[in-house]
C-alpha cells in the first residue's frame, strides 16, 4: 500500500472520512492513515451499517461510510505517522514495521483527547477518562451493575453517562464543574442548533433518573488498591459517594502534535487556518477539533472545505464557509460555556503525581519556570504518553505552553527512524 499520492488523509474520523471520500469522488489518487483497527473515530467507534440508525448521528455514519467504500480511497489501518523524513513525505510505523508514504497534499483530521487534571487517588485503578470507558464499553467492556461517578467538564460526560445507563451501569451523578448560569447562557444558544438540542435532550432523558449537578468537582479518591469512594464539593461542602468506577476529564484538547511537527502555526490551542482549511504550512490543510472543539458536524463541513480546496474547487469549497461559520460559533461558545474554574487549579497537592509516566509529584514542578525546564529538571513529560497527559495539565496549573515537537510522534523502534528516506512512485487508484 505503500506509494505516493494527490491526498493524504491522516485520521479516519467524521472529518477524516468526509476530506477522503470528497477527494478521491474528485478523482485524485487518495490514502487515509489512522492508527485504529476501523474507521469513524471515537464518536462512530464500533459503529456498524445495520445498528448505528439507533445512535444519534447514525444515519449520516451509514451514508458517509457507504459513500467510502464506493470512492477508491486507499486505506492504512492501525498506521501511526511517526515522523516526517523529507518534504512531503510521512513515516508510518506499526509493530516495528515502517512504510514511507508520499503525498502532494496533506489533510490532517486527527482530532482530540481528554484533558485530565491531576488529583489526589487519580492514578488509582478504576479511575479513568469518560471517554476511556466510552471507548471501553464500546469494545466490550461490561459496565452492568457497576457504581459509576462521572466528573469534570463538557457535554461528553452526558453523553457517556447516557450511554452507560443504556448499558446497564448504575451511575451514581454527573458532576460538572461549570456554573449553572454559563451553561444556561449556552442552552440559549442552541436553538439555533436544533440537532445539537435534540441529541443533548436525548441524553438527559435516558439519564433522568441520574443527578446531574453543575459548580461540582471532584476532591479526591480513595481506596485500597482501587478506587472505592471519590469526594466531592461545591465549593462550600464536600461529601463522599461509594463507586467502583470514577470517570473524570475536563473537556477535550487537540492532537497537535503532528501540525507542530510539520510547522504549522498554533493560536490559543488550535492550528491557525485560513477559510479553506489551510494551515501556515503550504499543502497542509487541517479539520475538526484541530482548528476548534466543535465536534460532528463542524469536522464534516470542515472536512469537505479542505478536501475541496485541496483538489482545486475552491469556489465549490466557498460555499460551505457560511455553514461552518455557525460551527465555528458553536465551537467558540463551547469553550467558554466549560471554560475551566480556577479552583481547580489547587486540586493536586504537593506529593500528587503530575506526570504519571515518570512519576513527578507536583512539589517537583513548582520551581521550574518552562515546561521545556520542568523536562531537563524533573524528566515530566519524557514518558510513554510524551506529554500527552501531563502537557496539557501543567498547561493548566502553571501556564507553561508545549510549543515543540519532535520525532517520533509516537514511541517508536529506533530502526524505524534510522531508515533511510523512501520517496514512492505515484500510487495506482
Amino acid at each position: 500500500m505503500s506509494g505516493r499520492f494527490d491526498v493524504v488523509v491522516v485520521g479516519a474520523g467524521p472529518g477524516g472520512m468526509a476530506a477522503a471520500t470528497v477527494a478521491a469522488e474528485a478523482g485524485c489518487r487518495v490514502c487515509m492513515l489512522d492508527d485504529n483497527a476501523a474507521k469513524g473515530g471515537q464518536i462512530w467507534r464500533g459503529f456498524k451499517a445495520e445498528t448505528a440508525r439507533k445512535y444519534p448521528y447514525g444515519k449520516a455514519f451509514i451514508e458517509l461510510a457507504a459513500r467510502f467504500e464506493r470512492s477508491g480511497c486507499a486505506v492504512q489501518q492501525g498506521w501511526q505517522v511517526v515522523d516526517r523524513p523529507a518534504p512531503g513525505l510521512l513515516r508510518l510505523e506499526q509493530e516495528q514495521e515502517t512504510r514511507d508514504i508520499g503525498f502532494e497534499k496533506l489533510i490532517l483530521a486527527t482530532g482530540a483527547r481528554e484533558r485530565f487534571l491531576p488529583f489526589p487517588g487519580w492514578t488509582l485503578p478504576g479511575v479513568m477518562g469518560a471517554g476511556g470507558l466510552q471507548a471501553l464499553v464500546k469494545s466490550g467492556l461490561d459496565p452492568r451493575d457497576k457504581r459509576v461517578v462521572l466528573a469534570g467538564s463538557g457535554p461528553l460526560l452526558l453523553a457517556v453517562g447516557a450511554g452507560l445507563v443504556s448499558e446497564g451501569a448504575k451511575v451514581l451523578g454527573i458532576y460538572e464543574q461549570a456554573p449553572l448560569a454559563r451553561l444556561a447562557r449556552f442552552g440559549i444558544t442552541l436553538l439555533a442548533h436544533p440537532r445539537k438540542l435534540i441529541e443533548g435532550a436525548g441524553y438527559r432523558r435516558k439519564t433522568l433518573g441520574v443527578p446531574y449537578r453543575t459548580g461540582a468537582w471532584v476532591v479526591r479518591a480513595e481506596g485500597r488498591g482501587r478506587v472505592e469512594r471519590v469526594t466531592l464539593t461545591d465549593g462550600r461542602k464536600q461529601w463522599n459517594i461509594d463507586c467502583d468506577w470514577l470517570c473524570c476529564g475536563f473537556h477535550l484538547v487537540p492532537n497537535l502534535e503532528l501540525p507542530r511537527l510539520l510547522g504549522c502555526r498554533v493560536e490559543g490551542g488550535y492550528v491557525a487556518v485560513d477559510r479553506l482549511q489551510q494551515s501556515s504550512v503550504a499543502d497542509v490543510f487541517c479539520v475538526g477539533e484541530l482548528a476548534g472543539i466543535g465536534g460532528l458536524e463542524k469536522a464534516l463541513i470542515e472536512g469537505q472545505i479542505a478536501a475541496l480546496a485541496a483538489t482545486g474547487r475552491e469556489v465549490e469549497a466557498l460555499k460551505l464557509v457560511l455553514q461552518r461559520k455557525r460551527m465555528q460559533l458553536f465551537a467558540a461558545r463551547l469553550d467558554l460555556a466549560f471554560r475551566l474554574r480556577p479552583e481547580l487549579r489547587a486540586l493536586a497537592v504537593a506529593e500528587t503525581m503530575v506526570c504519571r509516566c515518570e512519576d513527578v509529584p507536583r512539589s517537583a514542578l513548582e520551581g521550574c519556570a518552562s515546561w521545556r525546564e520542568a523536562k531537563l529538571q524533573t524528566r515530566c513529560g519524557m514518558g510513554a504518553c510524551q506529554g500527552r497527559v501531563c502537557g496539557a495539565a501543567t498547561e493548566f496549573l502553571f501556564g507553561w505552553e508545549n510549543s515543540s515537537s519532535r520525532p517520533p510522534v509516537f514511541p517508536a523502534a529506533v530502526s524505524v527512524l534510522a531508515c533511510e528516506a523512501h520517496r514512492p512512485e505515484l500510487a495506482g487508484r
